[in-house]
């Protein structure tokens, strides 16, 4: 996947969370923590070089698991984001 589609995902995902009615404290904080690897890697995705922090990928995979149910796009787009990661060797 090139840089540019994997932003596009980045954004996609930033939005999706954004949009997301977190109903308690967990969902937060597992909102907040991807949040920030969403961050980590809009700035590392215009850049050749792989991040210099790794990405908590049990963050990603542990809202797969939460939001499955409930909020199943948001769901779709978290698992679409670490296919790719994994895809990318990340």
């Amino acid at each position: 996947m090139e840089n540019n589609d994997l932003r596009k995902l980045l954004i996609q995902l930033h939005d999706e969370i954004e949009a997301t009615q977190a109903v308690d404290e967990k969902e937060s904080e597992l909102l907040h923590h991807i949040e920030g690897d969403i961050a980590a890697l809009l700035g590392h995705s215009e850049e050749a070089a792989e991040p210099s922090e790794p990405i908590n990928i049990q963050n990603l995979e542990s809202a797969v698991s939460h939001f499955e149910v409930t909020h199943p796009d948001l769901t779709a787009t978290i698992s679409k984001l670490l296919d790719t990661l994994s895809s990318s060797g990340i």
